[in-house]
């Protein structure tokens, strides 16, 4: 650890963590509904506009219809568009997740939570599990009851996106990562959806000193039950990977695998994003070019893959395409935090990581 904790590297992969969460969802917003943009539509969406392979943000749309089923956003995501990033509840939970440890520390409590979502985060802006766990604070509900009352979202995705600062915060430290992910889920969250949140705490974290992607993966299975659903899920697509599968036959097994749960679950989202990462090959493009077009929660899914290849390659050696058009500015709905700089995001979070180290 101790090449991380007071020279460049780290703050150099934080920073690139930050980037490429924000540079991945940016690439996924306008596909953003897995019942309308399946793995093919995007795939035909590209080939008509000669945008195969994907290497950059998504191109304008070629065909009419195409536009109207895109995200209402998609304007300020696509090529020659993006100004900033957009406002994504993707990117709000890492700055609120930041916060949240800067005012608590790392000794934060599940209560704590709740308590900077009702005073910084908008309900509005807030989405299935979250938006039953919010409403269920506001109705004077304490954690664990907020995320089992009145919430058929327990397994879904939204845990496992607010985990990112968990990871950046303790870079090195997988466990330590999946324990304050797990305190921040367990709000919302319940099972597969803890789960979730903390696998991605653990890969996130265990990708500051991986020596590849897939030593992070079996990194971050190490803090979830070996037999829960997410687990075999991940792991059956490291073997059909080994296997040398390619990446469309395994997602398609996969997606059979995982039929009926649904385009916003963790479980078959983490397939999405655990090819992604392993057919990227470390490559910070192919990784998020990839995990977006393997379609479901794509903003989401390309915001994860995003933050782990950006953690592993540094925010130095991710390509200027992605970054310059973000002009070092977040927009976020969390109070206060509208229009900072995504660099000052990444200095104060490398100094959480350095207090924690």
């Amino acid at each position: 650890m101790s090449d991380l904790d007071t020279g460049p590297d780290l703050a150099d992969r934080v920073h690139g963590g930050w980037l490429g969460r924000i540079a991945g969802n940016m690439l996924g917003k306008p596909v953003e509904q897995g019942e309308v943009w399946t793995r093919e539509r995007i795939d035909r969406y590209l080939r008509e506009a000669d945008a195969l392979p994907l290497t950059d943000y998504l191109p304008e749309p070629a065909d009419p219809a195409d536009a109207a089923a895109l995200r209402p956003e998609w304007r300020q995501c696509v090529r020659g568009r993006v100004r900033g990033s957009c406002r994504d509840d993707d990117v709000d939970y890492a700055v609120l997740g930041l916060h949240l440890l800067e005012t608590h520390g790392f000794g934060f409590s599940t209560e704590q939570v709740g308590d900077l979502w009702l005073l910084r985060l908008p309900y509005l802006q807030t989405f299935t599990a979250e938006r039953a766990a919010y409403r269920n604070l506001a109705n004077g509900l304490k954690p664990p009851l907020t995320a089992t009352y009145d919430n058929p979202y327990q397994e879904w995705i939204g845990a496992l996106i607010r985990a990112d600062v968990h990871g950046w915060t303790c870079p090195g430290d997988p466990r330590r990562a999946a324990s304050l992910a797990r305190r921040d889920a367990v709000l919302s969250h319940t099972g597969n959806g803890v789960y979730g949140a903390m696998w991605a705490a653990a890969l996130i974290a265990s990708a500051f000193i991986a020596r590849d992607v897939r030593e992070a993966l079996q990194s971050a299975l190490a803090v979830i039950p070996a037999s829960s659903r997410l687990a075999r899920t991940v792991r059956r697509v490291m073997s059909l990977h080994e296997a040398r599968l390619s990446w469309e036959e395994t997602l398609d097994t996969v997606s059979g695998e995982t039929a009926g749960l649904g385009w916003i679950h963790t479980v078959p989202n983490a397939a999405v994003l655990t090819a992604g990462l392993l057919y990227g090959g470390g490559d910070f493009t192919r990784t998020v070019a990839l995990t977006v077009r393997g379609g479901l929660d794509t903003d989401s899914n390309g915001a994860t893959a995003g933050s782990v290849a950006g953690v592993m390659t540094g925010a130095a050696a991710i390509p200027a395409r992605w970054t310059e058009p973000l002009r070092d500015t977040v927009r976020s709905a969390v109070f206060g935090f509208d229009g900072v700089r995504i660099s000052a995001l990444a200095e104060r979070t490398v100094r959480l990581a350095r207090a924690g180290l």
